[in-house]
């Protein structure tokens, strides 16, 4: 089985505009491949690489130039102090789910397939979608379904969810479909379920939250002229990423100094960020809704 099949690989790539003797960080290590090609780009450079999950450990290198950390990105700066690195040169991270995920029905992250509704990254964390389907009141579901899947009828969604778990454990893919079913808009019901099963994801993982973290760690770390290559697959990850690359804060607020220049704290290297082209998406379709974005560390 492949594991992953990166996104915009040469482009990002290309992006970290990486030195031989640089010091890189890959915070979604995955199935290993930009951190593959950042490594081959180094000579006496060093590269660290996150991952939560403990399959990705299957694919780490053999290479001196490597090390592998088995922690979340949010963890950056502390791991990187552990580690007497003070200091990088570039920082990439691929935000999409892995197909290993994706495929391994077990994990429940697809509604394609049967399973129970388990969605964690790292398999070892406390909190699975069932645990909060069956915990969670009326009103924090219907935002979670609002806010993380950006759904109009958030609150029917969770009205018919906490009627069902009446009934029974809503505990496996089928019985969540079995629940919001009649909800599902004619020929569009697999952009919906899509949407429904995004919100538990990111909420299960705290996802938005981690990657605020992560890249406001990310501007601590990164030398003047250092690179962040981030990709994203989805609005509201991109929506986060987008305003704190052009203004420094995630609101995208402008500030501006006495004399009226904005100030922020990087350069724009792709200013509509880069999607992939026609031929990648027919070799890769889940490809199809990443988008790039690069910028440089101002002085």
């Amino acid at each position: 089985m492949v594991y992953h099949i990166p996104a915009l690989l040469n482009e990002s790539i290309d992006g970290l505009n990486i030195q031989p003797d640089g010091i890189y960080v890959d915070v979604t290590f995955g199935g290993g491949g930009h951190s593959m090609e950042i490594l081959k780009r180094l000579t006496t450079g060093r590269l660290i690489a996150f991952d939560q999950d403990e399959d990705a450990a299957l694919n780490v290198p053999v290479d001196k130039k490597f090390l592998f950390l088995d922690q979340n990105f949010r963890f950056l700066k502390n791991n990187l102090q552990f580690n007497n690195i003070g200091s990088i040169d570039g920082l990439i991270a691929d935000l999409g789910v892995s197909f290993h995920q994706f495929d391994e029905p077990e994990r429940g992250f697809t509604f394609r397939q049967d399973a129970p509704l388990d969605m964690r990254m790292n398999k070892s964390g406390p909190v699975t979608a069932a645990h909060l389907l069956k915990t969670l009141d009326e009103t924090s579901l219907a935002d979670i379904f609002y806010n993380f899947g950006e759904l109009t009828n958030s609150r029917r969604i969770a009205r018919e969810i906490v009627a069902a778990r009446i009934v029974k454990p809503l505990t496996s893919v089928n019985d969540i479909i079995d629940a919001i079913g009649k909800l599902a808009p004619y020929r569009q019901e697999h952009k919906f379920y899509a949407k429904v099963f995004q919100a538990l994801r990111i909420a299960v993982n705290h996802e938005i939250d981690y990657l605020k973290e992560m890249l406001e760690q990310a501007l601590s770390v990164l030398n003047p002229g250092g690179r962040l290559v981030i990709i994203t697959y989805h609005s509201l990850e991109d929506r986060v990423v987008k305003n704190f690359m052009k203004t420094g804060n995630f609101k995208g607020e402008e500030k501006k100094d006495f004399y009226g220049n904005v100030e922020t704290p990087f350069r724009i290297i792709n200013r509509k960020g880069t999607t992939p082209g026609d031929e990648e998406i027919a070799n890769n379709n889940r490809a199809r809704s990443a988008r790039l974005r690069i910028v440089e560390k101002i002085g």
